[in-house]
């Protein structure tokens, strides 16, 4: 980077708030999952969702295989499953309840929302891929989001 570090971009980018996702599969080992704040509605026709996951994870390449995937938005309340899929080396899934969207994947019970959807592109992106996604099917609840600002968790 040229004139700046990237602890100074971090520290600017991290002024916008953002919402927290957890992005879920299920592959032959079972489910899978991890936290991504990098999340947007991308198109409504047809309906269309991307997020951007790091080089660096290690859940992904198992949800990347499988074609499709689940973007579960968390509720307010949700801060610590967003601390745990956020972690590697353990089994997000043991204490976390889910149901299963029509193609498997996993909606985590309590969210705000979730996106089932099918993978459509993946993208180069610096230290990350970008990720586009098919909707297929979705639901909402009536919570409070939250939210990711200047490093930490916050609501509204």
């Amino acid at each position: 980077m040229t004139g700046f570090s990237a602890a100074r971009f971090r520290d600017v980018a991290g002024r916008f708030p953002s919402g927290v996702t957890v992005i879920t599969g299920v592959d032959a080992d079972g489910p899978v999952g991890f936290t991504c704040q990098s999340f947007h509605a991308l198109s409504l026709d047809p309906p269309m969702v991307l997020f951007a996951v790091a080089h660096t994870s290690t859940s992904w390449p198992r949800i990347r295989r499988t074609g499709r995937c689940c973007v579960n938005v968390l509720a307010a309340d949700q801060e610590p499953v967003a601390r745990t899929f956020a972690m590697s080396g353990i089994d997000k899934f043991e204490l976390q309840e889910w149901s299963a969207a029509e193609d498997g994947s996993p909606v985590l019970d309590g969210v705000l929302a979730w996106f089932s959807c099918t993978i459509s592109g993946i993208h180069p992106g610096g230290d990350h891929e970008v990720v586009t996604a098919d909707v297929l099917e979705l639901g909402a609840d009536e919570h409070d989001p939250l939210v990711f600002h200047r490093g930490r968790y916050v609501g509204l």
